[in-house]
């Protein structure tokens, strides 16, 4: 499963190999609007109200003709309840950051605390997170980027 944005969609051919890969639009990152292609300092400059919630804080705004965290959240939720009703027992998803937020904050948003650094983390590019969703979701591995070393 992957997103259907073709850095993603490349990234999940390339780890699957010869097996087909399933695009779907839910895994797309968080839609910016006229956010898209700005830095924080130039969003900033043009949308002053932003910048009061900070550029690692998206539950609190919306870019103009963008997604609010809330949507990025509800489809990515529709896109998990799809993999479990198909009955996958092991799923890799290829995605962005802001689904993996999405995600981590439908599993773990509840339990505030405990699981603040991994609500606050930004993600790297490459990096694989696990997550075990039978019973009660577990996380098992975050943003882990051993598989890059290239030092051994």
């Amino acid at each position: 499963m992957s997103s259907d944005l073709s850095r993603a969609l490349h990234t999940a051919r390339v780890i699957r190999a010869a097996l087909p890969v399933e695009p779907d639009a839910r895994w797309r990152e968080f839609a910016f609007g006229e956010w898209e292609g700005l830095t924080w300092d130039e969003i900033a400059a043009r949308w002053p109200q932003a910048d009061q919630a900070g550029p690692t804080t998206a539950k609190r705004y919306a870019p103009p003709g963008g997604e609010t965290f809330e949507a990025v959240c509800s489809r990515v939720t529709q896109a998990l309840a799809d993999l479990q009703e198909r009955g996958f027992e092991r799923a890799l998803v290829v995605t962005h950051a802001g689904p993996l937020h999405a995600m981590l904050h439908r599993y773990f948003g509840d339990r505030g605390a405990e699981m603040q650094e991994a609500l606050g983390v930004r993600f790297s590019p490459a990096s694989v997170t696990r997550i075990r969703i039978q019973g009660r979701p577990e996380l098992l591995l975050l943003n882990d980027v051993r598989h890059l070393d290239t030092s051994s």
